[in-house]
């Protein structure tokens, strides 16, 4: 059984220092915003090459604080509009409509899965005034162009980096294009925790200080409360469990670009669309997506070979319960998009031998 991704045998690579990490955590008598954290928050923001990092308990959480951070400071009011690619997981749209902001929802471009600046430029009105674009699948967005629009418009970005941890262009990568940045660590990610986490990347000191009393109850100073604010904090256990990781990303996101080239390479099939590659951009392969209209067809095939798949996703937000307000939107290609992709096993652990079954089983199926 070729899995899709084995976050045991992956944990188990780092098993002593990750339990010499826990010792020192337990060891330390202080679980709560402690040097554990702080010195996550250096080596995270050094990674990104941004001057700023805040720890906060899980992605989501870093794309709400940033957006009701903006709110504070002025940036943002209730009912001002934020684009956001149409194609992405619901957390995204989560974050705008929970600060009482309304997503403008953007169809993505066909090859890419991630938004476009021509796209942007369509969708624009003068409501808009902040931009959300997410780094699906592990590739970055076309940052360049999306913000040379969005200074064009006077616009704030916050990028949506739960899927591209490490992902560039021209060597800058996610999380130092925009205003600020959300990253998840949930514990699936190229760069995953050992339960929820996440963070957000900034080079804005003010917002830098705001997010870090947002984060903990809107207080800068012990029983003293500026903001009416939240409990999300990134505690010391998954913080050093992070730092464990961290130094290995690199490393685990050049494995996954192997597998991926083997895919890209060698699977040949009339029923299958492989994903496509910006030449600026460096891939770091968070999924391996491709398009089928036979979806389910070959997803029972693989799953009777042996071959673990999922999909990412099958529902898009605007056609979700929890978003019946947007339920009459008709969005062609996100909703193609969302009825045709199925991921193939993405584990940076992947032995040659389980590429090639991947690879044969998908070239064998017949529709």
């Amino acid at each position: 059984m070729v899995t899709f991704l084995d976050l045991k045998k992956l944990n188990n690579k780092h098993r002593e220092e990750l339990l010499k990490a826990c010792e020192r955590v337990i060891d330390s008598g202080w679980y709560i915003q402690g040097d554990e954290l702080s010195q996550f928050e250096n080596e995270f923001a050094s990674y990104c090459g941004v001057q700023h990092a805040v720890g906060v308990a899980n992605g989501l959480d870093a794309l709400m604080l940033v957006l009701r951070a903006w709110k504070e400071q002025g940036k943002l009011k209730d009912n001002d509009k934020v684009m956001v690619p149409a194609n992405t997981y619901i957390a995204s749209i989560l974050a705008i409509t929970q600060n009482n902001l309304v997503p403008v929802l953007v169809e993505p471009n066909e090859d890419t899965y991630n938004l476009s600046a021509a796209a942007l430029k369509d969708a624009w009105e003068p409501a808009v005034k902040a931009i959300l674009p997410v780094h699906l699948y592990g590739q970055i967005s076309p940052m360049e162009e999306i913000m040379a629009f969005a200074r064009s418009k006077s616009l704030l970005v916050l990028e949506d980096c739960a899927q591209s941890h490490g992902a560039s262009i021209n060597n800058i990568k996610a999380g130092a294009w925009g205003d600020a940045a959300a990253f998840s660590f949930y514990p699936g990610k190229n760069l995953g925790a050992l339960g929820d986490a996440g963070a957000i990347t900034t080079n804005d000191p003010e917002l830098a200080a705001m997010l870090k009393a947002l984060r903990n109850y809107g207080s800068h100073k012990k029983y003293e409360n500026l903001y009416v604010g939240y409990n999300s904090r990134l505690d010391e256990m998954q913080a050093a469990l992070l730092r464990v990781k961290l130094p290995y990303l690199e490393t685990e996101n050049e494995a996954r670009r192997k597998i991926a080239q083997r895919y890209i390479s060698d699977l040949h099939n009339e029923h299958i669309v492989l994903p496509s590659m910006s030449k600026k951009a460096e891939h770091v392969w968070h999924l391996f997506v491709i398009r089928t209209k036979y979806r389910t067809q070959l997803q029972e095939h693989l799953t009777s070979s042996g071959i673990q798949t999922l999909i990412h996703y099958p529902l898009p937000p605007h056609k979700q319960q929890a978003y019946q307000e947007y339920n009459h939107l008709s969005l062609p290609l996100t909703e193609k998009i969302h009825n045709e992709v199925l991921s193939l096993p993405m584990d940076p652990n992947m032995t040659t031998e389980d590429v090639d079954l991947v690879i044969k089983a998908v070239n064998g199926f017949k529709a």
